[in-house]
């Protein structure tokens, strides 16, 4: 699709549903009467079954309304798309571009990270959203920020603290968000009134049109009138209708709520026993990303828990890079000492490649399943 056609106020008015990206599927949408006035995403979903996330336009504006006023963005505002835009991170940009009546500039090609600056200083991009694999492409490059940026929300998963200040030092101003496809975009998104702080993953203020619970379980719940209006379930070559149900929507995440501020803890699912404790692999693997002190990053180190007859499991690291064994069995070494048994890894297992989304994501059910073949 091309972006200029979300910036034409006939996109916004026509009630047809759109599935970005594909064409049978948006056919199959205009069979379904609730699907009016709706654009529909494509997601994994927390189970990794396809799945398509509905959100009404009227929806969608309302983020990028919030969005903006919580950035500050104004007719004199340029967004940059650098996101696909069949992902809700990189359709959002340009709905805010129609929101704010400015101005947006599309990043074409493969991304190249040596030359986004000279990109963002050509069009005068004031804001832009980037996932954390983009930043670190940046920070190891050494690249300096141009003047005009004013802000880049940074989404698509946890930045670590050291990136992000090292980021900053760059002149990059990089604010930590959270959001899902289900929320049409972002949630909670740090101001900019902090650019000046020291760089911190959270806690993130929860934006205007967001309230957030959590269950006894740590399960964060969200609700707001952006919230999805239901999904298409797909299985066996059908596709089902499912209607959201309620004011509240169960999230897939577990986080902490207190007051107006959230801290995104990670997947629920992701927990495991071990040896009788619970244990989070991502916190394991973030704790070794933090004490490599830049020797890792994110996407060269994946931490999985695979089972083990006695242990219940047992925390395997997936790596690929450029890291030495050397070097990395002393990280791994460092981090056992301090670790406590049942957080302790295994022998590290090198990868030819690590298995990565469109947007950067780790594929963690793919590294399982090649540490288990």
């Amino acid at each position: 699709m091309d972006a200029t056609r979300l910036i034409d106020p006939a996109f916004w008015s026509d009630p047809r549903p759109l599935a970005m990206g594909d064409a049978e599927v948006t056919a199959w949408c205009r069979s379904v009467p609730d699907l009016e006035g709706h654009v529909l995403f494509q997601t994994s979903g927390s189970s990794g079954t396809p799945k398509w996330i509905a959100l009404s336009k009227q929806a969608l504006l309302l983020s990028a309304a919030v969005v903006n006023r919580h950035l500050g963005v104004t007719e004199d505002s340029c967004w940059g798309l650098s996101l696909p835009l069949h992902h809700v991170g990189g359709f959002g940009v340009v709905a805010r571009t129609y929101e704010s009546a400015g101005r947006y500039a599309e990043l074409h090609g493969k991304w190249n990270p040596a030359g986004f600056p000279e990109w963002i200083a050509c069009h005068g991009v004031t804001h832009v959203s980037l996932v954390p694999t983009q930043v670190h492409d940046l920070v190891t490059g050494g690249h300096r920020c141009p003047e005009c940026l004013r802000s880049i929300v940074v989404g698509g998963g946890r930045m670590e603290d050291a990136l992000g200040q090292a980021a900053r030092d760059l002149g990059w101003p990089v604010l930590a968000s959270y959001g899902m496809t289900e929320t049409g975009s972002q949630i909670a998104t740090q101001s900019p009134e902090i650019l000046d702080q020291s760089y911190q993953h959270a806690p993130l203020p929860l934006l205007d049109a967001w309230n957030a619970r959590t269950d006894e379980d740590g399960r964060l719940h969200v609700s707001g009138a952006v919230l999805f209006t239901g999904s298409i379930v797909m299985g066996s070559g059908l596709r089902r209708w499912v209607p959201r149900v309620g004011e509240w929507h169960a999230t897939g995440d577990r986080a902490s709520v207190e007051g107006r501020w959230l801290t995104p803890l990670g997947r629920l699912d992701s927990v495991v026993k071990i040896l009788g404790e619970l244990v989070d692999p991502e916190s394991v693997e973030r704790d070794i990303l933090a004490l490599s002190q830049g020797s890792l990053s994110y996407g060269m180190l994946a931490i999985s828990a695979v089972p083990d007859l006695r242990a219940g499991h047992r925390l395997v690291p997936a790596v690929v890079g450029s890291i030495s064994e050397g070097r990395l069995l002393d990280i791994l070494s460092a981090y056992n000492a301090m670790a406590p048994g049942f957080r302790r890894v295994a022998a590290p297992v090198f990868l030819n490649a690590m298995p990565l989304s469109e947007l950067g994501k780790i594929r963690r059910g793919e590294v399982l399943k090649h540490l288990m073949e």
